[in-house]
């Protein structure tokens, strides 16, 4: 059973990738952390952050990680309506 996970929203905002972590967070048994961007050029179209961490540890079940895919996939369908 996969136990982290990387998740990546092309130009999404650092406001937005810190509210869908603190959404995330209220999941018990998972832990997010923001992934620092590694491009070493500016580009003020790209997200100051690279993507989501996401590390389910011993607590986490099934529901844990089903409540998790319904959160990315809400937030997904969020960027899609308004690109």
């Amino acid at each position: 059973m996969e136990t982290k996970q990387k998740i990546e929203f092309a130009g999404l905002p650092l406001a937005v990738y810190r509210e869908i972590a603190a959404h995330l967070r209220q999941v018990e048994g998972v832990e997010v952390s923001l992934i620092p961007q590694t491009s070493q050029e500016f580009d003020y179209n790209q997200s100051q952050v690279g993507g989501l961490s996401i590390e389910y540890t011993s607590s986490s079940n099934l529901q844990s990680r089903q409540r998790v895919q319904q959160i990315l996939t809400y937030y997904q369908s969020q960027i899609k309506d308004e690109g």
